[in-house]
C-alpha cells in the first residue's frame, strides 16, 4: 500500500527515548515490567513490539504523553493508562495479571 497525501509517513522516534517512556508508563501504571519479563507474563517479542508502537505513536509525537507522564509519576503508582496510548491494552493486561497473583 502506498501512502497518499492524507497518509503521511512519519519516521519512528528514538529507540532509547521510547524505551524509557515505556518503562515510565509501566511504572506510572503500577506495573513491574522487569518482573513481568522474568515471570514470562511479558515476552521479549511483545516488549519489543511495545517499544516500536510507542516510537510511532501520534499521542507521544505531539508531546501529550510526556506531559501526562510528568503528572502521572507524581501520583501513586497504579493510575490508568490513557486511551490514546498505543500500548494501553498491553499495559492494562499486565496490570490485571499482576493483581491476580
Amino acid at each position: 500500500m502506498h501512502a497518499t497525501n492524507e497518509e503521511e509517513i512519519k519516521p519512528l522516534g528514538d529507540e532509547i527515548h521510547h524505551y524509557w517512556l515505556a518503562v515510565s508508563m509501566a511504572k506510572a501504571a503500577g506495573i513491574d515490567a522487569q518482573a513481568a519479563l522474568e515471570e514470562g507474563r511479558l515476552s521479549q517479542e511483545t516488549w519489543a513490539g511495545l517499544i516500536t508502537r510507542c516510537r510511532g505513536c501520534a499521542w507521544e509525537r505531539d508531546g501529550a504523553c510526556q506531559r501526562w507522564m510528568e503528572w502521572a509519576l507524581t501520583e501513586d503508582p497504579g493510575v490508568d493508562v490513557p486511551e490514546p496510548c498505543e500500548n494501553r491494552d498491553i499495559f492494562e493486561g499486565l496490570r490485571q495479571g499482576q493483581k491476580n497473583e
